[in-house]
């Protein structure tokens, strides 16, 4: 019988039989390379992929900067990692805009449907753990200041066991912060082909834009007043005049106003104290003017081929993709109660219940 003497197995002097010891060497071989193979795995964090979606949606970088309340370079930063891990450009810049690789073509699903599910399980993990459930908003800056905050205290009072978000968008980024579910509402302009892209736009709130100006400005004397004679003047806008798809950006285009004559305050309250200053003129929602303790100072001019009937619009996903507290929050906007509300906007919320609308962002 053959003498079994010790053999080195990774420099240990131990015994093994034979087939015992190569299947050892395997395991040991296969341990030493683990980390070098480990190290060559794709790193792709759910903000990477939220970013590139939203990059090939919008196909700015910038829109999607500004959708995200983030810096550009924030946004390429994320997209470059993105690009570096899977080992390929995803998207390319060309004059109409940023466009999709082939590979980019067939991965912006992929990633599509994983940022859903992350969206899924965060809602599952809250409901589990008995957490309110989440209702996130956006609104363009007017109706997201000055409306929307006592609306959805109204809606989470009568509701119960509700959570409300609002962040200040631009209309041009609604449609995409809705189909990637960074949104569940929208609040503002009517988004342009929002039927054909799946989206339902309803009408929520019927107001009037005004120009005023103080009661010592040249014009307050005349007796009628054309819009094309406003083309000269200061422009004293809250953040939604900077916005090209909202009624004021849509008329500051049309007359073609230089930005040296534009300037942006915080709020339309900010506008309206600046224009009691003699600085220029500034386009106002009327109803909500007219409450401003400044507006005894101001006087409204008399722009006489000017549409100002304007409209703000509800719009979320359809179908299975609404989520049953969005259907919730749609038919109370229906009612006397969400009317009172939208234009008792001015009567102030109670403090534990107030929370400043944010710019939209995935960073915290």
């Amino acid at each position: 019988m053959a003498r079994r003497f010790p053999r080195r197995v990774d420099g240990h002097s131990r015994w093994l039989p034979p087939r015992s010891q190569r299947a050892h060497k395997r395991r040991v071989i296969a341990a030493r390379d683990l980390p070098k193979t480990a190290s060559k795995l794709p790193t792709v964090t759910l903000t990477q992929l939220k970013v590139f979606v939203l990059v090939a949606r919008l196909g700015s970088l910038r829109q999607a900067a500004t959708a995200l309340g983030v810096s550009e370079p924030a946004v390429s930063q994320a997209l470059s990692a993105l690009r570096q891990s899977l080992g390929d450009q995803l998207l390319t810049r060309t004059p109409s805009g940023m466009e999709l690789t082939s590979a980019g073509q067939r991965v912006v699903s992929i990633a599509s449907q994983m940022v859903h599910l992350a969206e899924d399980a965060e809602a599952a993990v809250r409901q589990s753990q008995g957490a309110p459930d989440l209702l996130r908003v956006v609104a363009t800056s007017t109706i997201g200041h000055a409306v929307a905050p006592a609306l959805l205290q109204s809606f989470t009072s009568r509701v119960g066991h509700v959570e409300a978000t609002l962040g200040i968008t631009e209309t041009a980024e609604m449609a995409a912060l809705l189909h990637e579910r960074l949104a569940d509402i929208a609040l503002g302009p009517a988004i342009p082909n929002a039927r054909r892209d799946g989206l339902s736009c309803e009408p929520l709130m019927r107001y009037r834009v005004a120009f005023v100006a103080s009661t010592k400005h040249r014009l307050a004397r005349q007796t009628e007043t054309r819009i094309r004679q406003l083309a000269d003047e200061r422009w004293l806008v809250d953040p939604e005049g900077n916005d090209p798809s909202s009624p004021i950006g849509e008329v500051i285009t049309q007359l073609g106003i230089i930005p040296d004559n534009i300037t942006v305050f915080a709020n339309q309250s900010a506008a309206c104290a600046a224009a009691v200053e003699g600085n220029g003129i500034a386009p106002v929602v009327e109803h909500l003017w007219q409450r401003e303790s400044s507006s005894s100072r101001l006087t409204r001019l008399p722009v006489v081929d000017f549409i100002a009937e304007r409209f703000w619009y509800v719009s979320a996903l359809t179908g299975d993709r609404r989520r049953p507290l969005v259907a919730k929050l749609q038919r109370y906007l229906t009612t006397p109660d969400a009317m009172h509300a939208m234009h008792q906007a001015d009567s102030g919320i109670p403090r534990s219940k107030f929370k400043p609308p944010v710019y939209v962002t995935l960073w915290s």
